[in-house]
């Protein structure tokens, strides 16, 4: 995701709707939203990232960024959901426009004695290795919390606010007719594996129930609504994401290791 501390103020969010690796506008290679689409994630869905959001925070001088993992949960999962608390997860930013990280929000997650989870942020900080193999930048946290309420650090115009827990998703997706458009996407198992029915065009319109769309563009289906996924959310000043050199655009992509 590319997007401009000056320019994107008139949308209401960016979205970016991609996420084991999200990329910055330009580069090689972007890889696209998850949602259990391979193998590898259905059995590990801890380690699912399903998308990564950029948006203008409470005032004009800030910023949001969220990443969204283990979608779809559902209602009565939803309370038993946790983070992978062998796993780092990362927020990355490029500001110098190389497609290299310069920055990293770096987020660990412990289990505690109640059952619930404590979480540690660490960040924004310069990444002590960058690429694939990655490590925590630094010893001591910066923000460390029980998930599941707002946490802060710093005060005024320099403080950072953190969440972490179940959220609705976001994303809009008419996933059933995805599946019927394109079966070999389909999951390996649960209600979704069980399509057969083809199409070769999103559903069409429907007089008589109309959808969200209109008559010409058909009736989609927010196969999402009702679905949670695991957020990370933090809201920050822009100026502790701005590179030292200048400049207004910046490049978010998140990743999930163990």
């Amino acid at each position: 995701m590319r997007m401009s501390f000056s320019a994107r103020r008139g949308a209401a969010a960016v979205l970016l709707a991609a996420a084991s690796v999200a990329t910055v506008a330009g580069v090689r290679q972007a890889v696209g939203s998850d949602h259990q689409d391979t193998p590898e994630v259905e059995l590990s869905p801890r380690l699912d990232i399903t998308d990564v959001y950029a948006f203008p925070g409470s005032t004009a001088d800030r910023i949001v960024l969220v990443m969204t993992s283990q979608s779809p949960i559902t209602p009565a999962n939803t309370a038993a959901a946790r983070f992978d608390a062998n796993a780092l997860y990362q927020i990355k930013i490029d500001n110098t426009g190389d497609a290299v990280e310069d920055l990293v929000i770096q987020f660990q997650f412990d289990d505690t004695q109640s059952g619930g989870q404590q979480v540690g942020m660490f960040g924004p900080i310069a990444p002590t290795t960058r690429g694939m193999l990655t490590r925590v930048a630094k010893s001591t946290p910066d923000i460390v919390g029980a998930m599941g309420g707002t946490l802060t650090t710093g005060t005024g115009a320099a403080q950072v606010q953190l969440f972490t827990g179940p959220r609705n998703d976001p994303f809009y997706v008419d996933l059933e007719q995805v599946f019927r458009i394109l079966p070999d996407r389909r999951p390996a198992r649960g209600p979704l594996s069980l399509i057969t029915k083809s199409a070769n065009a999103f559903r069409p319109a429907n007089v008589s129930n109309p959808g969200p769309f209109d008559a010409t563009r058909g009736n989609a289906v927010d196969f999402l609504m009702g679905f949670n996924a695991m957020a990370i959310v933090v809201e920050l000043p822009e100026s502790a994401l701005r590179s030292t050199t200048g400049g207004n655009n910046i490049g978010v992509w998140t990743t999930i290791s163990r």
